[in-house]
């Protein structure tokens, strides 16, 4: 791969070709995470936004040239990308902004944003001749790996919590996944993918272990930019648990600034829940995420609920290095945001979808935007991901249906007439 001049330990800087190491940095094992570092002079003889405005294809396919993927390497036929980028003028004028867009990925192939990742992992399993790919998740990352796999008849296994929703976990049974319920926490279930992927040799998906999933998940920023015609917003708001798709977002708008596409880098802004709160504690004490023990992570959002952020290292540096920031929202604040960004765009976000937003408003209640500012909230799966979180939400807000009897005089009586 001519485009990639090595991987870089996020750790102690060492540098590998990509044929010299599978995953990780030996010297510092699981935490030795890997950063993939492009040669943008290279990538720039050929790839240009002129040529990429000429490419009808609208799946991430579109910026191959920026991924860790051979160019003739054959991708999975389900549509992953494109997803669209919604104006919010009324989300705007309730928090008192004038500019906010909401990018839905609930409107990916399994609903989440984590068919990003999931499509390079399959890609580079067939690189690699893998027979089997496997990953541990709370049930996103997991759906997207069995749906990608489905798409080309790839076996893999998936690790998940048993609390998992019953959503995810139905969708990795129709895929047609192995699926091992694990009888514990989504920690437990990585550490298992991890002894077990080692034991017999499978293609590891796992976020924060495999460097390439943060470059399947840096492309929602090519796209925020390409939608918003390489305006980059000023502020990005992201929902946060492992870190792997925050980490993903910097990367993105990292290459493109490198490439000169856009001429400023966004704040990007971290959301998490006050339970699952590992990085937000230890950006606001200034705490070493290396040695800063694991937590007890309890949140509605089971997709950002995780008592070590496995990719916290490159999760730190998306806010430190942007001047952004991390909040905490209570999980009555994200069910709140799930109706109020429903009625306000018309997406509606699964708990952790909805937490972006929810850290908008929380934002603005800090004075951390100003109404100036062009905002993007990033909402990461569908609300369909877990029905009985968003019966909650309405339940929260007053809202219930009217049971009628089917004639019209009964109808009038539900509406008070």
């Amino acid at each position: 791969m001519d485009h990639i001049k090595h991987l870089k330990c996020v750790i102690c800087g060492k540098e590998y070709q990509p044929d010299e190491v599978d995953y990780i940095c030996p010297d510092h094992g699981a935490e030795g995470i890997l950063d993939v570092v492009y040669d943008y002079e290279f990538i720039a003889q050929t790839f240009t936004r002129d040529k990429l405005a000429a490419n009808p294809d609208p799946t991430i396919w579109r910026y191959k040239p920026l991924l860790p993927v051979e160019p003739d390497s054959p991708v999975p036929p389900l549509s992953v990308g494109g997803t669209p980028l919604y104006d919010a003028p009324r989300l705007a004028e309730e928090l008192g902004l004038k500019h906010v867009w909401v990018k839905d990925d609930g409107r990916e192939p399994t609903a989440s944003f984590k068919d990003r990742a999931s499509a390079i992992a399959v890609v580079k399993a067939h690189e690699k001749g893998a027979e089997i790919i496997t990953t541990a998740s709370t049930g996103n990352a997991a759906a997207a790996l069995s749906g990608l796999c489905a798409s080309v008849n790839q076996p893999n296994v998936i690790f998940v919590p048993k609390s998992a929703p019953q959503a995810k976990i139905a969708q990795l049974l129709t895929f047609g996944s192995m699926v091992m319920l694990v009888d514990g926490t989504y920690d437990d279930a990585f550490e298992l993918c991890l002894e077990v992927a080692d034991a017999y040799g499978w293609y590891n998906r796992n976020t924060a272990y495999n460097p390439y999933m943060s470059e399947g998940k840096k492309t929602v920023s090519f796209e925020i930019c390409e939608q918003l015609h390489w305006q980059a917003p000023d502020v990005i708001f992201v929902s946060v648990g492992d870190g792997c798709i925050i980490g993903g977002v910097h990367k993105g708008l990292k290459d493109l600034l490198a490439l000169g596409w856009i001429d400023h880098m966004p704040r990007i802004i971290g959301v998490q829940a006050e339970g699952s709160a590992y990085l937000a504690e230890a950006w606001e004490k200034g705490e070493d995420v290396l040695s800063k023990p694991p937590i007890q992570a309890h949140t509605v959002a089971d997709s950002i609920s995780a008592g070590l952020p496995r990719d916290r290292i490159k999760a730190m540096a998306a806010v430190t290095e942007t001047n952004g920031a991390y909040i905490t929202v209570s999980d009555d604040e994200i069910l709140a945001a799930i109706v109020a960004q429903a009625r306000g765009s018309g997406v509606f976000g699964e708990p952790a979808g909805a937490t972006a937003y929810a850290g908008l408003v929380k934002a603005v209640e800090k004075g951390l935007v100003s109404p100036d500012d062009r905002i993007v909230v990033i909402n990461t799966g569908n609300g369909l991901k877990d029905v009985a979180s968003a019966m909650k939400a309405v339940e929260a807000a007053g809202t219930k249906p009217y049971f009628v009897e089917p004639t019209l005089a009964d109808v009038k009586r539900a509406l008070g007439d």
